[in-house]
């Protein structure tokens, strides 16, 4: 049985506002005949009876996106087998050693039961277009592949779930390098489910070998048609190269641009890039703007403000994670953001939720104005859904006709428990105080998800065919 119990298709949303716009418009939606997919038909006004408008019609906006989340090492601390694999330092080595531990012990149930947990509140919360990394090594063999390929399909009324093939350890270096890169090229062959490659060069033991990492990755993704998804340059090191420059100089002696290839790339983390000057910033913007590129970057500040610490003898400086609103406004990249990590060694802390990281980026990049948190809200929905390829480009929560039918329609019920409700009247007041899981009703390709009971057919603002 499918997790998520959805209604009949939609015909139209009725008296619903828009983000930006005061008034109450009807969404209609229609039905592709090969698909059965719901896109926007048409946006209408939308005529109350008289005397009868509600002082503050809910509001619609666009559905959630995972662009960069662990689905295998989701809520590794909530799993009981693991109890006694506690962060006691909290350093990313530790965090490291904990992780290969337990990933020895993982199991299919296991893995199936956690990866639940998290699409689910994933899902509840308003996402339906997750980027999930699974990892393949020595170690776990293909049995997370495998595992989140099942879940991929058994997931999929309820959201668009991208499979990244992961290359968390060595490929290049360690005596299991060679053995690491022969699984993943055997699961990139068995499983069509693939749609990402995924590596972590600064993994590595060397500089060498972590451009040998780029390289492989890179040509693995031209020759296979698939999109590409580094962790890269996840460190505060000045001293350190930092290895983005050799990735973009890489893409453009491969012809990214110039083949047929119509992928992504995505580059994740980059703290060591939160160091970098005015100048630096501008030579990326220009790389990769003259080249055309197509280069995502994604913010994880959850795990970078846990883990991406200075140097023990710069112990004052602030944390490094990507200012996500400046890169977009002063650069022109595409930067978005990202969970990455729930319930583990490498980041204990924080939800599911997106958009509990774009409430956290309101105080982290002091970003205030109803215009900031428009754009963090398009960071952990439409943007971020483009920059994993699955929309075109698209910097704005606009609904437009064409677009695919999925949104949060943001409700004014009480959960209080007190018989009390407050109405969050704009993005910037969804964004400063997200409401519970409650308050928002997911609609994916056009139909309602209605497994939580409520009696959806009572209420005049859905309508279906």
């Amino acid at each position: 049985m499918p997790p998520l119990r959805l209604s009949d298709r939609l015909e139209s949303i009725k008296g619903v506002r828009l983000a930006g716009s005061p008034h109450a418009c009807d969404v209609n939606v229609h039905y592709s005949s090969d698909t059965c997919h719901g896109t926007i038909a048409s946006i209408t006004p939308h005529d109350f009876p008289p005397n009868s408008e509600p002082s503050q019609p809910p509001l619609l906006l666009p559905a959630l996106t995972h662009p960069h989340i662990h689905l295998d090492k989701a809520f590794v601390h909530s799993a009981s087998e693991y109890a006694h694999l506690l962060p006691s330092t909290g350093t990313f080595q530790e965090a490291l050693s904990f992780t290969t531990e337990a990933k020895a012990s993982f199991t299919r149930s296991d893995l199936l039961t956690r990866g639940e947990w998290l699409l689910a509140e994933s899902v509840s919360s308003g996402v339906t277009a997750i980027r999930a990394f699974v990892e393949i090594d020595h170690t776990v063999q293909l049995k997370c592949l495998d595992a989140g390929v099942t879940l991929k399909d058994q997931w999929s009324n309820a959201c668009e779930i991208q499979i990244v093939c992961f290359a968390q350890d060595p490929i290049f270096s360690s005596d299991f390098g060679e053995e690491n890169m022969v699984l993943i090229e055997k699961a990139l062959a068995r499983y069509p489910q693939i749609d990402v490659i995924g590596t972590t060069p600064y993994v590595e033991s060397s500089i060498e070998a972590a451009k040998k990492n780029i390289d492989w990755a890179v040509d693995q993704a031209l020759q296979l048609e698939k999109h590409l998804d580094f962790h890269l340059d996840y460190h505060l090191d000045p001293n350190k190269e930092a290895l983005v420059w050799y990735l973009l100089e890489t893409l453009k002696q491969r012809g990214w641009t110039t083949t047929s290839i119509t992928k992504r790339v995505m580059l994740g983390h980059c703290t060591r890039l939160s160091l970098f000057s005015e100048r630096e910033w501008a030579q990326i913007s220009r790389i990769i703007h003259e080249n055309d590129l197509p280069v995502s970057f994604v913010g994880l500040p959850t795990s970078d403000l846990y883990m991406a610490a200075p140097q023990q003898e710069n112990q004052g400086k602030p944390r490094g994670t990507l200012e996500v609103p400046e890169i977009i406004r002063k650069y022109e990249l595409d930067v978005v953001m990202g969970v990455n990590n729930v319930g583990n060694a490498f980041t204990p802390w924080g939800s599911a939720d997106p958009l509990f990281l774009a409430c956290l980026g309101v105080g982290l990049y002091q970003a205030g104005s109803q215009t900031d948190a428009g754009l963090l809200y398009e960071c952990v929905s439409t943007r971020a859904r483009a920059s994993i390829g699955l929309s075109s480009p698209k910097k704005s929560l606009a609904i437009n006709e064409g677009d695919c039918a999925d949104f949060i329609v943001f409700r004014d019920r009480d959960d209080t428990g007190c018989g009390i409700s407050r109405p969050r009247k704009s993005v910037a007041e969804i964004v400063w105080d997200p409401p519970g899981r409650i308050n928002r009703d997911l609609v994916v390709n056009g139909r309602l998800n209605v497994s939580r009971g409520t009696n959806y057919d009572a209420e005049p603002l859905y309508q279906y065919l």
